[in-house]
Parts: structure tokens; C-alpha cells; sequence
């Protein structure tokens, strides 16, 4: 049984984090620098940006992971630290700050940076704040939540307990997103953290699994980000039996980070630039499941569907263009399409044709806050979620001047 519970990364035994204001974002009342320590080396995995362009932070985070551990996580936000000639040396700097307030060997230590890309990254902050930073390590993460948030409007984190071989385990996540989100591989920062003992093997086994059904599914504006990185600790002091095979723990363990990252990706797509509603898309009876995420993800990719969903607009049409162009061999006559909130379901077509519906009952179901586009492809017994926003004004008004 998988269980909530508060603290964030500071859940599960062994980890303290911290965030302060250090100075790379001119605005005093915005942390910007972050520090995620467990209390013992753990095995580490991650998964990153898939665009050619990446940021500096990425790079290095991937060679130290290729030990497949580390102790500590160090994070800036305001600067990608991307296309930046000494990128490489200022994220090795970081790195270095850590190993001389911590101990902890440099190597051991992931890094990563959000905010404009091409402007140069300012050391000197962080190195003036790295042993305020280290001193306020705490038991509470949201000081660290907050610290990596960008254009993000709310903290975002999530904990759970579970039982493994009768040991209580748990499992912690911050996270940032709100822009340049595009549904390829994870969304913009994740650090997740846990006292599961698993080797580093199985984990990045079960990580890479994992953000197929979860932050692979998500799109607030179809742009993919440089600087991608989606990190987990596993510290293994909940001393249960290691995880070194696929088993019926490696699939507990499994089950609940998944549960995690599901929530994870609907709050990040619900606090998307500028985003009135979250919009989950559910595809069902598809022949694969390869051709159920194929479907979710175009329609919710859509900027004609997002912009209705922002308009409260039952326009279920550009539903069915989407299916259309997205790739996949649907059988466009046996579709349908329902829209479902608080408020109530509307069925808007069925089997590839639109049927009757009250516009003013529409305009109530798609008025919430969350709404479901639901649609029945009939072909098969596969399904997948995907998660997004409307495209509303304001994103366009975040994102005229987001560098200045």
C-alpha cells in the first residue's frame, strides 16, 4: 500500500536539503541556490535533455553518474549555464563548493541549473553563500523546492511510505516546470531521492522505465529544454533486502516511484506558463501502447486544442485532427471523444461522428480547473495518459520578456 506523506526529498532517512538567495536572480525574495545531502553515498541514476543543445550541467551530471553513485545535489536557478564557453568549469566549481563544505567528494556530487540560456553564470554568489547553504540543511525541503522554481508559480513536491520484505521505505521528489516542457524524455528538473536499498543497475532500469508513462507525458508548450535532468538517490538505509533483480520488490519500488512521478508531471502540467486548467488526455483501446502515447501526446500538444480548452470551447474537432495527424494508425470511424470534469461528462462524438450536446452544459464541464479529454479508439485493449494546459494570454506576456 502506498501511502502520502509530508517532507518532500527530506522524507525518506538519510537526506536533508536547503535553498537560499544567493544573488544570480535579482529578485531578493527568490531563492536561486539549492543543496539536496544524504547522509551516506547512494546509487544514483538519471535521464536528461534529448536536445543537442544541452547545458553544461548535464554534461557533468552525466559523467559523475557513470559510477552509478553519488551524495549530493546542487542546483541554481535564474541561469542554464548552457552555451556558455567556461559552462563546464563554472559546473565543476559547483561541484567543488559542495566537496569543500560537505566532504563529499566532488565526483559524488550531481548538478544542475535552469533559467535564461547563453548568459554567463557568476560563480562568486554561490561561493559566497555555498556554507550558509551547507549550515541550514534541514529536515523540511521546501526552501529547496523553491529554489529551483523559475517562472513556476507554486513549490512543487511529493512523498510517499511503502513496505518492502516488511521494512517501511519511502520515496521524496521536488520538482520545477512550467516552460519549455515537451513531452521527450523528463521535464526540466526532478530530484527524487529515497532509502531503498537497489543497485545502481536496477535503478536506472527502473527510472528509465518510468518517465516513458510519466514526465515523457507531459507538454505545456511542445518547446524541449537544454538543460532536461531528472536525478534519483537511493541511500539504502531503509535496510531492506537490495533490490538487484526484477522482482516483487523491484516492482513495489517501482509502482511507488511511478505514483510519484504521475504527480509530479500533472502539477507541473497544471502550473504550466500562464495555465488556467490541467488537461489529462486518456487514449484507450488502442492496438500498443506505443500507439495509445503517440495519440495522447499530439492532442495534447495541440495549440488549437489548448486554446480551446482555455475558452471553455467543446471545439472536439481538433480533437480528431490531431488524432489525425498524429502518426498512428487509428480507425478514425470507430472513435470517441468525451470531455469529463467536476461539473459532469460530455459526450461530444462517436464513431468518428459528432453527436448532440448542450453548449451550456459544455461551457460548465470544460470551466473547471481539471478536465479530461477521454477518447476510445476501439481497436484494442492498450491505454496511456498524457498531461498538459490551455494556451492562454499570459504565456505569450511570461515568455515576450522572459530574458529582461
Amino acid at each position: 500500500m502506498i501511502k502520502e506523506i509530508q517532507g518532500g526529498v527530506c522524507a525518506p532517512k538519510g537526506f536533508k536539503a536547503s535553498g537560499v538567495h544567493c544573488g544570480i536572480r535579482k529578485n531578493k525574495a527568490k531563492k536561486d541556490f539549492a543543496l539536496i545531502v544524504s547522509e551516506v553515498n547512494a546509487s544514483a541514476a538519471g535521464v536528461f535533455t534529448q536536445n543537442l543543445v544541452k547545458g553544461a550541467p548535464v554534461i557533468l551530471c552525466k559523467e559523475h553518474l557513470k559510477s552509478g553513485y553519488a551524495q549530493a545535489i546542487v542546483c541554481n536557478s535564474g541561469n542554464a549555464n548552457t552555451c556558455n564557453k567556461n559552462g563546464i568549469e563554472i559546473a565543476e566549481k559547483m561541484c567543488q563548493m559542495v566537496e569543500r563544505v560537505s566532504k563529499i567528494k566532488a565526483n559524488d556530487v550531481l548538478v544542475a541549473s535552469t533559467g535564461v540560456i547563453g548568459q554567463p553564470l557568476n560563480i562568486a554568489p554561490m561561493e559566497e553563500h555555498i556554507d550558509q547553504l551547507y549550515s541550514l540543511l534541514g529536515d523540511d525541503s521546501k526552501s529547496a523546492a523553491e529554489a529551483i522554481m523559475t517562472t513556476d508559480t507554486i513549490a512543487k513536491s511529493v512523498a510517499v511510505k511503502f513496505t518492502l520484505g516488511g521494512r517501511e521505505c519511502k520515496i521524496g521528489a521536488i520538482a520545477k516546470g512550467v516552460g519549455m516542457v515537451c513531452p521527450n524524455m523528463a521535464t526540466n528538473l526532478i530530484f527524487i531521492t529515497s532509502d531503498v536499498a537497489i543497485s545502481p543497475k536496477m535503478l536506472q532500469k527502473a527510472l528509465s522505465n518510468d518517465v516513458k508513462s510519466s514526465f515523457n507525458m507531459v507538454s505545456v508548450d511542445g518547446d524541449q529544454s537544454t538543460n532536461d535532468t531528472c536525478v534519483i538517490l537511493c541511500n539504502g538505509l531503509a535496510q531492506n533486502k537490495i533490490i538487484e533483480e526484477v522482482n516483487a520488490d523491484y516492482k513495489a519500488f517501482a509502482k511507488a516511484l511511478n505514483y510519484c512521478t504521475v504527480k509530479l508531471s500533472k502539477m507541473i502540467a497544471k502550473d504550466g506558463e500562464g495555465a488556467t486548467k490541467l488537461i489529462e488526455c486518456n487514449v484507450f483501446g488502442a492496438k500498443s501502447v506505443k500507439m495509445a502515447r503517440g495519440v495522447a501526446k499530439t492532442v495534447i500538444k495541440s495549440s488549437l486544442f489548448k486554446a480551446a480548452m482555455f475558452g471553455a470551447d467543446a471545439n472536439w474537432g481538433r480533437v480528431l485532427c490531431a488524432i489525425g495527424y498524429s502518426g498512428e494508425e487509428v480507425e478514425v470511424e470507430r472513435v470517441d471523444v468525451s470531455f469529463k470534469s467536476k461539473a459532469g461528462v460530455l459526450e461530444v462524438c462517436k464513431d468518428g461522428y459528432g453527436i448532440e450536446f448542450s453548449e451550456e452544459h459544455a461551457k460548465k464541464v470544460l470551466s473547471e480547473d481539471e478536465v479530461q479529454v477521454n477518447i476510445n479508439l476501439k481497436i484494442g485493449k492498450c491505454k496511456a495518459s498524457a498531461w498538459g494546459c490551455d494556451l492562454t494570454y499570459d504565456y505569450v506576456k511570461i515568455n515576450g520578456d522572459y530574458r529582461t
